[in-house]
């Protein structure tokens, strides 16, 4: 288990269907607290003042994109050791490897499963802090 906890989301969709129910899981099964964006761009206006744990951004967005804002992040040395997860319909293996190559945490395939949301989300967010913690 890892000593960071997962407390804020940066959820970053712009389908308002999904960002509702999304953001109903993220709250009732996460208990997370859910700072919504509808862009790339309104992410990155809104990232300093939220401080997210974790930013969960779709993909494919108007205005900016999720690679393009999560580059953007990576740039700036306050922003770029937030784990990104792309939640994302354009997951195939050449999209997956070119999102592990920018250094995205994971990858959850829309249409994500309310009730496996949470739980994927945890696992990545183990998975990511593992990486750094050093074992004697």
């Amino acid at each position: 288990m890892s000593d960071h906890i997962l407390k804020t989301v940066l959820y970053v969709e712009d389908d308002k269907d999904i960002q509702t129910i999304g953001k109903i899981t993220l709250e009732s099964f996460g208990n997370f607290n859910v700072v919504m964006c509808n862009s790339g761009k309104e992410a990155l206006e809104k990232i300093k003042d939220v401080n997210p744990d974790l930013v969960l951004m779709d993909v494919m967005m108007p205005e900016m994109d999720g690679i393009t804002a999560m580059l953007e992040f990576k740039k700036d040395t306050e922003l770029s050791e937030i784990p990104v997860i792309f939640m994302t319909a354009k997951a195939q293996v050449h999209e997956v490897e070119k999102y592990n190559k920018i250094g995205v945490a994971g990858v959850i395939i829309k249409p994500f499963d309310p009730v496996q949301l949470c739980p994927q989300i945890n696992e990545i967010w183990e998975k990511f802090h593992a990486k750094f913690t050093v074992r004697v």
